[in-house]
């Protein structure tokens, strides 16, 4: 049985509703260590099995659950579990900066670039084009129902770049405002499709019907190795407004060929022969 401290970071990790896949697996691995400091020998082999149940379950559309659970390993040596849940964090924060570098060289002058959602990633190539003394503009979607565009909002206004925020029903009009379209990622499946915030899906849409180049951002561990756009498993949470219950599936699946490329710590990847 997992003890009390770690299973209320598991239950932290649940409730979250603005943060995505990144800050969960960070998290996660946060939980780890804190299982490291708890327990050793037989009690913490048997922990880190429950654990690769349990972490991966918290969202099972998010690749980067899976992919910590299976980074971490079965020992009862707390030392080496703290040294490898610290590795996982170390190389995230060093994708997303190499992201960031990668990704910042996209946005020519005066870009106009469209998001839908809050991506941690997308935020490290927005400062990475920012610091390089780019200006361009971003265009973000409120992102309803859990608002994590508002959030991103408040980062942008911190950091002195200019953007306007829509209601997400207006996609279809602002994509063809824009010159550039960049959004995160949950997973990235084996066969190369995107699996993201609900209303992804339209976005590459309208941007392949304007002619609006449609990138990704995600680090390598949010490629799924085993799970293809037929299996993932997506999640719906309850919601209703006015008394009337509201669908609220939290992800779609963007076919890769609505794809130009997935920007990861490696380069631009071309989906779906180099996933």
């Amino acid at each position: 049985m997992l003890p009390a401290e770690v299973r209320s970071i598991i239950e932290e990790m649940r409730a979250e509703r603005i943060r995505g896949a990144g800050w969960l697996a960070k998290r996660g691995a946060e939980a780890y260590m804190l299982l490291s400091e708890l327990l050793e020998g037989e009690e913490l082999e048997s922990a880190l099995k429950e654990m690769k149940e349990e972490i991966p379950a918290v969202n099972r559309t998010m690749a980067s659950l899976y992919n910590l659970s299976r980074f971490m390993p079965i020992t009862g040596n707390p030392d080496l579990v703290r040294a490898k849940a610290e590795e996982f964090i170390r190389l995230g924060e060093e994708a997303k900066r190499e992201i960031g570098n990668i990704g910042s060289e996209l946005i020519d002058e005066n870009e106009v670039v469209i998001t839908h959602s809050f991506s941690s990633a997308v935020l490290e190539i927005f400062k990475a084009a920012k610091r390089k003394g780019k200006h361009f503009r971003v265009i973000l979607t409120e992102s309803a129902p859990d608002y994590e565009g508002i959030a991103l909002a408040r980062e942008l206004d911190s950091l002195g770049i200019s953007f306007e925020v829509i209601t997400d029903a207006q996609l279809g009009l602002f994509a063809k405002k824009a010159t550039l379209a960049l959004v995160g990622a949950d997973n990235v499946t084996r066969d190369g499709a995107v699996v993201n915030k609900a209303g992804t899906y339209l976005l590459s849409l309208a941007c392949h019907d304007n002619g609006v180049p449609f990138y990704v951002a995600a680090e390598s561990f949010k490629l799924h190795p085993a799970l293809t756009s037929e299996e993932i498993e997506i999640v719906e949470r309850p919601y209703a407004r006015q008394g009337y219950r509201v669908r609220n599936l939290l992800f779609d699946v963007t076919p890769w060929r609505y794809v130009r490329g997935i920007i990861t710590e490696f380069g631009v990847l071309i989906p779906p022969k180099e996933i």
